[in-house]
């Protein structure tokens, strides 16, 4: 089978594999090249390295993890919308498909999938977005639907729905055991901006105390 770009033969697709996790990437890369017209062409385990292959090697896809050190995937996923518009995008996450699918879709994303479904529905998911549709569990596409027709039920059973993208990376930073000062220099904020974010994730959340927040951001970082 040719590589793409050989006139009159179907073409090999290119995929750039995004993940903290090398034995992630390892049985990704397995699944993918088992298939005849797929190839991984380059791997990244942070957003920086990600958008540097993502130039270097011309991937078709991108599939990317949201839990990525610093920056996470849905800032990646801005900057390669940004950067390489042509790319398509599939988000394969451990998190809740509830709380970020929504948030990956508007970033750029054009599917996503858990980690926790069958290794086959990756690649179903991939076969779709490379036919220029979208790709979502039925869950999911519930819950989004459920948003487009403004039930607000979904927002107080869960208050961490209430939070901004922005607010939501800032929230899972300190989760992770950052300080302002490191979480501003991760998604490039300053030092006032995440302060502010702060202020607005406690109002949000109910909480009084920076302490609160911290020990909120640790307890929910799980599922983050």
């Amino acid at each position: 089978m040719s590589e793409r770009g050989d006139p009159g033969e179907a073409s090999v697709r290119r995929l750039l594999v995004v993940d903290d996790h090398p034995i992630v990437r390892q049985g990704v890369r397995l699944l993918l090249e088992s298939e005849p017209d797929l190839t991984v062409c380059a791997e990244a385990e942070n957003t920086r390295d990600a958008l540097r292959a993502a130039a270097a090697s011309e991937p078709d896809v991108a599939i990317v993890d949201l839990s990525l050190p610093g920056a996470g995937g849905l800032e990646l996923i801005r900057a390669l919308r940004a950067e390489h518009p042509r790319i398509l995008l599939l988000v394969l996450s451990m998190h809740e498909e509830q709380v970020y699918a929504e948030r990956a879709l508007r970033a750029g994303a054009h599917g996503y999938v858990s980690k926790q479904e069958a290794p086959g529905e990756m690649v179903r998911a991939l076969r779709r977005i490379l036919a220029g549709q979208r790709f979502l569990s039925e869950g999911a596409a519930s819950h989004v639907l459920a948003r487009l027709a403004g039930d607000a039920d979904l927002e107080s059973a869960d208050p961490i729905r209430r939070l901004s993208d922005r607010e939501l990376e800032v929230f899972r930073l300190i989760g992770s055991g950052l300080g302002t000062r490191q979480i501003a220099q991760a998604l490039h904020l300053s030092v006032k901006t995440v302060e502010s974010h702060r202020a607005g994730i406690k109002h949000k959340l109910g909480l009084r105390s920076g302490i609160e927040l911290v020990r909120q951001a640790v307890q929910t970082a799980a599922s983050l």
